[in-house]
């Protein structure tokens, strides 16, 4: 393979995709050409003509602002990327956006963009690796893979990356490869405007393999990659010194080259020094086809005898294979809700210990449910009895210690969902949900099946106060497209929100438990918790036909409205209890469903949360009113919270009351 050549071809590429869309970075795919030349060339383990090859390499672009390397490297290598989609980068409708994303372009591992997000997907997918190996790997590797990081300065300055990495290196992730791409250039300018790790000391603390390079130096490159390749007890991270805008006459090394456009003259100036025709764009000069083709055949061969070999292997082991079947399959197991608990009517319990025992029995029926917390599983009761802890040499586990490392948790739990074979959870407080949404956010994006679990959901947290009682938080979380929250109202709720939650394979789903106890609904006097798939349902009525009142409750205070609805209902009154869990479910019934549960003629209503009132107005209607709090909570026990805050069954009474005339 003549890198040279294949590193001058994507700088070429690259510069044109910018320069077409007048938007973009060359900047980067210019300074790292040379290692992703030689990544890819040489040594990536993968099959363009089936992206979906279980043991390939993965490589992440988490400098994801540099995306025309990554389209570069698909069309070139042989993916389904034809060269009019470069032509269109950053256009409507093109494969090719401006940030990567996984469900777009084929090829592309995951959604990147936001610095540091890639770097936590790859950590987990290194460890997803792990685990599968510890699972499937007998007398024979049939699992045994690397994951491969391109990382910028800007993922060394972002929190993110110092979650993940530090982490990888305490896990010992050894198939873990990160170049990091030190040009010194970020948008305003050098790096040392404000920035002056000394990053090789950083990562020596983490416990990584340190290699560094000139990252324009093909022989060097190769040996890094090696080297790494060889390490068998630390992650890696190659120091790539680069210069940004690489073959630019006059702005290679500046920050001009680092998110624009070169401009026209320019491009023909650097396409002359890289010894590309400068009359031509989107040029791929034959010889280097000539030589991707037989580099296609190469890795074609490569998964053909991987396939033989798992074949044979399947026939050794038929009880491995098919386990194997049941984790890679993305389907559930028939029956799955037969696993659930039963819960005893008026037992009272916290949403979040109903989930542990949930947990539980749902860990018997998928033994590739995997899951963990951010320190707080004793508070969370996320840990599996007898599943095992995940540790350094020691991936056969089924519980993560993630440690106070909730961004780095949840960009973690992607990259497990996005490698493959795990079906994964990861808890916290609700209040912490602020670090986890970028991730979050990003999940879902991306659409993975991924499921939070947080817990400590409303102000009856208690004492700890305001700074832990989650006041903005669900109604910041239902603001996420393709984000569904739900908040049981009590054990049989949760049960059924944990079926909903492993059905959803259309995006993530965030649990909200309490700390509090819940009394558990009688099911012969209440509707079936069935309904908690549909978001919302009927759960009580004190008459026939159409209400006069209709009461919704969301989580712990569905009980509230119940309670209240009971008592008018003594009073003479038809009243309805509506639980809602979850709006993004109820918003994908059908209308006639939505208004069977809440039918327009009844402009009497209210709701009752304990959390933000924003967004209930589109339930209770311009005549109702909602019980919420909009303003921070205090420290003190939970009970007093509520009388204070007017979270009592006489409040919603007399909201009740006001509201009936």
């Amino acid at each position: 393979m003549d890198y040279n050549l294949f590193a001058n071809t994507i700088r070429g590429l690259s510069i044109d995709g910018v320069q077409a869309a007048n938007s973009g970075h060359p900047g980067m795919p210019m300074g790292m050409a040379d290692l992703a030349a030689v990544l890819w060339g040489g040594y990536l383990k993968h099959n363009p003509d089936n992206p979906d090859w279980p043991d390939r390499d993965r490589f992440v672009l988490s400098a994801g602002h540099g995306s025309m390397l990554i389209y570069s490297l698909l069309h070139l290598s042989g993916y389904d990327l034809p060269i009019e989609e470069l032509q269109n980068f950053r256009q409507w409708n093109s494969r090719t956006p401006g940030h990567p994303e996984n469900h777009i372009t084929t090829g592309v591992e995951t959604t990147t963009g936001p610095l540091g997000q890639g770097c936590g997907n790859a950590v987990g997918m290194a460890i997803a690796e792990e685990m599968l190996a510890s699972r499937f790997n007998s007398d024979t590797k049939i699992v045994d893979h690397h994951t491969y990081v391109i990382a910028s300065d800007g993922e060394m300055m972002e929190g993110a990356s110092h979650e993940v990495f530090a982490l990888a290196g305490h896990l010992k992730l050894s198939k873990l490869v990160v170049f990091y791409d030190d040009n010194n250039i970020t948008i305003e300018g050098a790096t040392d405007l404000a920035y002056s790790d000394d990053v090789r000391k950083r990562f020596e603390g983490y416990h990584w393999n340190v290699i560094e390079i000139d990252g324009h130096n093909h022989a060097e490159i190769e040996q890094a990659i090696e080297a790494a390749q060889a390490e068998s007890e630390r992650p890696t991270i190659v120091i790539t010194h680069t210069d940004i805008g690489k073959g630019s006459p006059n702005k290679q090394g500046t920050a001009a080259s680092h998110g624009a456009p070169l401009g026209e003259e320019e491009v023909s100036l650097t396409k002359e020094r890289l010894g590309l025709p400068a009359d031509q764009k989107f040029y791929v000069p034959d010889e280097l086809k000539s030589q991707l083709t037989e580099r296609k055949n190469e890795l074609v061969a490569m998964e053909t005898e991987w396939q033989k070999i798992f074949r044979d292997w399947g026939e050794a082991n038929p009880d491995l294979a098919a386990q194997w079947e049941l984790y890679l399959r993305p389907d559930l197991p028939a029956n799955l809700e037969q696993a659930l608990p039963d819960f005893a009517a008026g037992e009272s319990l916290a949403s979040r210990k109903s989930s542990g025992a949930i947990i539980q029995e749902l860990a018997k029926a998928l033994p590739n449910l995997v899951g963990g917390s951010a320190d707080l599983a004793p508070s969370n009761n996320s840990y599996i009895k007898e599943g095992g802890d995940i540790a350094a040499g020691s991936f056969a586990g089924r519980n993560f210690h993630f440690g106070v490392r909730e961004l780095g948790m949840a960009a973690i739990m992607s990259g497990i969902s996005l490698h493959g074979g795990f079906r994964v959870f990861g808890a916290t407080f609700a209040v912490f949900s602020d670090f986890t949404r970028p991730a979050m956010r990003l999940a879902s994006i991306m659409r993975r099946p991924v499921i939070y679990i947080y817990t400590h959901d409303s102000i009856f947290v208690g004492e700890d106060g305001p700074t832990h009682q989650p006041i903005e938080h669900l109604a910041a979380m239902r603001c996420i497209p393709n984000l569904t929250v739900i908040r049981p109202a009590e054990a049989s709720e949760t049960a059924l929100a944990w079926l909903t939650a492993l059905k959803n394979s259309d995006g993530p789903t965030a649990l909200m438990l309490t700390r509090q106890g819940l009394e558990t609904f009688d099911r012969n006097e209440c509707a079936p918790a069935e309904g908690v798939a549909k978001g919302a349902y009927t759960l009580w009525q004190g008459g026939e036909g159409l209400p006069e009142i209709i009461l919704i409750g969301s989580g712990s205070e569905t009980a509230l409205a119940l309670a209240a609805a009971r008592t008018l209902a003594d009073e003479g009154v038809n009243a309805r209890v509506v639980s809602m869990p979850s709006w993004e479910l109820f918003e994908k019934q059908t209308d006639e469903y939505r208004q069977d549960v809440l039918p327009r003629e009844c402009k009497c209503r209210l709701s009752v949360e304990a959390g933000c009132t924003m967004g209930w107005s589109r339930y209770v209607g311009d005549e109702g009113v909602s019980i919420g709090i909009d303003h921070f909570g205090a420290s003190a026990p939970y009970s007093k919270l509520a009388q204070e805050f007017g979270f009592t069954v006489d409040n919603v009474l007399e909201h009740a009351r006001k509201l009936l005339g």
